[in-house]
């Protein structure tokens, strides 16, 4: 009963004030400023020059808005921009937290653009208006006030008037009665001439007709007085004010607009403001733990297989060379273990001098990785060689649809030549063809790699295979002559670590460095088995390069340190390494017993000629 009560009091109350409200209006409909204000001029200048300068303070408002909402945009975009994954960061965009937060950097870069959108379009069109309204209400006001002003003093000018007519009149009034009296006592007096009698007479006559022309000039500027303040207070004036009261009501109207468009503007962008917000939740959904850990799994998996237990050595039963080899063998899977890790990743081709520091068997690519991927574990390394076989692919691809296009060019120039000279296409379809040569050799290539390493069982490449390997004997020595005695079955599977032993007495520190196949003649296979022990083994491959061009000796060279070789004036030579930064270019050349001379010699002396 009690919220019956409530309800209908609180239905009453509002009923009261809409209709309160709606007599106001009506009310207002009703009564101007130029009837109910006539007399308030000066205050009503006031009240529309404070209406002014507060649609004035309602842009500076905006403007300072603008500014924080532009300065925000600009943050905004600064930290999406910071925030942005870095080159070296791309490898892991895979998982779906890096996924997701990239895709929130997008949404935090659409939302800076709705804060900018929004900061335009205040300034374009609420500031704008609000500016205008502003110089149009000043110059309005302006006239207002100058015609109201000039009607007060066309008044003021008339009611002057009117008091000076009045005093005019009073004092001929006054003067007429002194000559009236005058008269009358002149005429009484005996004593005086009929002459002065007449005189007196006449200067009454004279004060009688000043006294009427005064009064008429009075009731003339009194009429005029009149009727010019009837009309001033009935006309003009109101007429005025009531310029003011529509100057005034448009500047509130105005002051309406403008807020309701500055809520529009805002309201406009909410949509895509909550679509960003969606996308933010959406991406922060598709984040998926299992996925991520699976994805970790793919990338770091070896592929190697535990290392099975230890065996006892004992060491009573074990000649001094057995141990020491017992303990390089250690080492060596110790460390291959190592390479076979996710440190395996930050494995970098190590420069020098002569830019042959380490052991690498094969060019390196880019990132510093081998030719073949042969230093990655097993797993890692078919996947790499994957994508590379699907990037030749697709470069293949590419390549033979510019080669179709550039024939049908040519068959079309040749049917009519007109339109074109068929031999300006010979030169480019050629390149094309080459192009398209060389990528198929090296997808053979890359798919001869492939095949290797789907055929290499994953035990053999494993840390415990190769420790046991070693172990038992199963080593292969470098000798003097760069030639290399390999005791397994499959060489090639073995890892290359031998820089890591071989250069131990030549390293980057000393200021030389040495290859990772031996110079024939420079005696480096017995001056690293010195450095090391004579019974010491390593592992090793000798793989014959292939020649990247030919190059001329331009002056003569005396080879004088080590890993060069010299080379006569006019001297044709193989180049099988290009120069890496370091000024050195790696040559050879046949030598008199059927086999070949290396070494590197310095750019500037030759002039080399690559294939292409």
């Amino acid at each position: 009963m009690l919220a019956l009560l409530a309800s209908g009091s609180s239905r009453s109350s509002s009923n009261n004030k809409l209709a309160e409200s709606e007599n106001a209006a009506q009310n207002s409909n009703n009564m101007s400023w130029g009837t109910e204000l006539w007399d308030q001029n000066d205050n009503l200048a006031i009240h529309t020059n404070r209406g002014i300068d507060a649609l004035e303070k309602y842009a500076n408002f905006l403007r300072d808005r603008v500014a924080i909402e532009t300065e925000y945009a600009g943050k905004l975009r600064r930290l999406v921009k910071n925030y942005q994954p870095k080159k070296k960061e791309e490898e892991d965009n895979e998982f779906t937290s890096m996924q997701a937060f990239r895709n929130l950097l997008k949404e935090v870069g659409d939302l800076a653009g709705q804060r900018e959108v929004v900061s335009e379009s205040l300034q374009l069109q609420i500031i704008a208006g609000v500016t205008l309204l502003s110089k149009t209400l000043r110059e309005e006001r302006k006239k207002c006030l100058s015609d109201g002003a000039t009607l007060q003093q066309n008044l003021t000018t008339q009611l002057s008037s009117l008091d000076r007519a009045k005093r005019n009149y009073e004092k001929a009034y006054r003067d007429s009665e002194k000559a009236v009296d005058s008269y009358k006592r002149a005429d009484m007096d005996l004593n005086l001439s009929r002459a002065e009698v007449e005189r007196y007479k006449n200067v009454m006559t004279s004060k009688i007709q000043q006294s009427d022309d005064a009064k008429n000039e009075y009731a003339n500027q009194l009429q005029k007085t009149n009727n010019l303040q009837q009309q001033h207070f009935s006309m003009l004036l109101p007429a005025v004010l009531n310029r003011l009261q529509e100057l005034d009501e448009k500047r509130t109207r105005g002051f309406r607009e403008f807020i309701v468009g500055a809520a529009d503007v805002e309201s406009s962008v909410a949509p895509i403001i909550a679509r960003c917000m969606e996308g933010i939740v959406k991406a922060g959904e598709s984040i998926n733990e299992k996925e991520d850990t699976f994805k970790v799994i793919e990338r770091y998996q070896s592929g190697f297989t535990p290392p099975r237990d230890i065996p006892f050595e004992d060491l009573s039963k074990l000649d001094p060379d057995a141990v020491q080899d017992s303990h390089y063998s250690n080492s060596t899977s110790n460390h291959l273990t190592m390479r076979g890790t996710m440190s395996a990743n930050k494995l970098k081709k190590r420069v020098g001098i002569f830019n042959i520091f380490g052991s690498n068997k094969n060019s390196l690519t880019a990132d510093g990785q081998k030719e073949d991927f042969s230093d990655l574990p097993p797993n890692q390394r078919r996947k790499k060689l994957q994508a590379k076989i699907a990037e030749l692919q697709q470069k293949i691809s590419q390549e033979t649809n510019a080669r179709d296009g550039l024939m049908k060019m040519k068959i079309v120039y040749e049917a009519n030549s007109s339109l074109g000279n068929p031999m300006t296409v010979e030169g480019q379809l050629n390149e094309s063809e080459h192009k398209l040569e060389k990528l198929k050799v090296d997808l053979k290539k890359y798919q001869g790699f492939l095949e290797k390493a789907s055929q290499v069982p994953v035990a053999t490449s494993s840390p415990q295979a190769n420790r046991n390997q070693l172990q038992n004997g199963h080593r292969t020595s470098r000798h003097s002559n760069g030639s290399a005695d390999d005791h397994h079955e499959d060489g090639d599977d073995q890892p290359d670590d031998a820089g890591s032993l071989s250069s131990s007495s030549a390293s980057p520190e000393s200021g030389l460095g040495t290859s990772h196949t031996s110079l024939p003649g420079s005696g480096q296979g017995s001056a690293n088995e010195n450095a090391i022990g004579e019974d010491t083994y390593y592992e090793t491959e000798v793989e014959t390069l292939n020649p990247l061009g030919t190059c001329r000796a331009l002056y003569p060279f005396e080879a004088s340190s080590e890993g060069s070789i010299p080379m006569n004036e006019g001297e044709e030579l193989q180049v099988i390494e290009i120069d890496q930064g370091d000024g050195w270019t790696r040559v050879r050349r046949a030598n008199n017993s059927n086999g070949w001379d290396e070494g590197f010699v310095p750019t500037s002396y030759i002039e080399c000629t690559l294939y292409a």
